[in-house]
């Protein structure tokens, strides 16, 4: 984008969005958004879940989004459509963020970046990074809107890295009596309200830290023996800024180990060995058998963060994956013990399993965080489309799981009960409180947050 066109951007976007904190701004007379015309079936980005919303609204402003919180009765945020479950979906209402996007504010001095709730990472990445900065984390797909992603605690990988939420040091949304808030960290209700499941309002701005730029370069290891995991845990998966292991839970190894290293951190070459596995000698996707040409470059060639720290290039743009999608977070001090156990179970994945990928996320003070006060290690699992089939798989997951304190993506496919998130969460009842503080009438509750939060 050039810097003309981003001024442009910037200053038409401040003329519809410029509220005074905690207050909110007049929308007597902007007009009522007309719903959309809907098709006879709207999915999910995987085509796993149809929505049961019986309308659906595209605001173009703030204004407009608290004129549908006022008039409208039981209704939800809709984001990029990335998630696996009906956390998204209303029984009546959807208001889409698509339209309130794009590189909104770069503040230099305060050393963050403003953006629309529904831009997503590869809309911006590339002009920060342009502007000379960076964001600390991406996740493995750059296709996701950052408000979804940190009201989701969503992630990307590093010993020292939080998840995507933690690089969020204010917010902006409506309320459910249509109000504008702004949040920052350290505010009494920001912790309570970063990660939120959409149970707080719709989020319309968000806020994040930012740093001087940075290039990453990526190295690939293959086969990795299980035993050389056994006995090197922590050094494998802290080897690089971000580090992620492939497995299909076959032949007592892992199938590939990704390392992501920042090049201004005098970096070494880590030869044609790691801790056992074999460097790669061409670029691979996840699943090796699969073609790389849409995976981010490896062989150690340097790039710019965002191209480098996510999976996937930011031109590929995927309109939907025939898949599913569960990922469970363990406490990094069980982890080990805990992907030994899921791996005796190796022959039960493999029919339905595409692939696993087991990543490190640091701790953070959000009260819905699946990492809330303790460093974590991510097991993800990308699955075949046969609900059925998977579904009995994550029952068993979850039993083996149940030892170490597992805690579930709340985008994805999982099936703990509602008691056992209540144990798993400490802060519940005050996220619960919260709730009733920013929504009184309950027009963002849905079948999802009556079953796993309310219940």
């Amino acid at each position: 984008m050039k810097r003309k066109t981003f001024i442009k951007n910037v200053a038409a976007f401040a003329t519809i969005t410029a509220c005074s904190p905690m207050t909110s701004c007049k929308s007597a007379n902007t007009k009522m958004p007309e719903a959309l015309p809907l098709k006879p079936a709207r999915k999910n980005w995987a085509g796993n879940y149809t929505y049961k919303a019986k309308k659906v609204y595209e605001p173009n402003s703030v204004e407009e989004v608290q004129v549908l919180i006022k008039n409208l009765d039981a209704q939800k945020a809709l984001g990029s459509k990335h998630c696996f479950n009906n956390i998204a979906d209303s029984p009546i209402n959807q208001i889409s963020t698509k339209n309130l996007k794009g590189l909104l504010r770069l503040d230099e001095e305060a050393m963050t970046v403003t953006v629309g709730a529904g831009a997503k990472y590869g809309d911006f990445a590339p002009e920060l990074h342009e502007r000379g900065y960076a964001l600390h984390n991406l996740a493995s797909l750059p296709h996701i809107s950052v408000a979804g992603a940190c009201a989701t605690a969503t992630h990307g990988s590093g010993v020292k890295n939080g998840n995507l939420a933690t690089g969020v040091s204010a917010i902006e949304l409506v309320d459910g009596k249509g109000q504008i808030l702004t949040l920052k960290r350290g505010d009494e209700q920001f912790n309570g309200a970063i990660v939120n499941l959409g149970a707080l309002g719709i989020i319309t701005k968000v806020t994040l830290d930012i740093q001087k730029t940075f290039d990453v370069r990526q190295d690939v290891f293959q086969d990795l023996p299980l035993e050389s995991l056994k006995n090197n845990f922590d050094a494998i998966l802290s080897g690089g800024y971000s580090v992620s292991l492939f497995t299909n839970w076959q032949d007592q190894k892992i199938s590939q180990v990704w390392v992501k290293r920042r090049v201004d951190e005098a970096v070494e070459n880590l030869g044609d060995d790691y801790y056992g596995a074999k460097a790669a000698t061409r670029d691979l996707h996840p699943i090796t058998e699969l073609s790389a040409i849409n995976c981010t470059d490896q062989m150690g060639v340097p790039g710019p963060w965002y191209d480098r720290l996510p999976h996937f290039k930011m031109g590929f743009t995927p309109s939907s994956g025939e898949e599913l999608q569960s990922e469970f977070f363990i406490p990094k001090e069980q982890a080990l013990e805990a992907i030994l156990a899921l791996e005796k179970k190796g022959e039960l994945l493999l029919p339905q399993l595409m692939i696993t990928e087991i990543r490190t996320i640091a701790a953070d003070t959000y009260w819905m965080s699946p990492c809330y006060n303790q460093d974590c290690i991510a097991i993800h699992f990308t699955w075949k489309q046969n609900p059925k089939e998977v579904a009995e798989l994550i029952t068993m997951i979850e039993g083996e799981l149940e030892p170490f304190n597992y805690r579930p993506h709340w985008g994805k496919v999982f099936s703990m009960s509602p008691a056992e998130i209540a144990s798993r969460y400490e802060k519940l009842p005050d996220f619960i409180d919260l709730a009733k503080r920013f929504d009184p009438e309950g027009k963002f509750k849905n079948d999802y947050l009556n079953l796993n939060i309310y219940a």
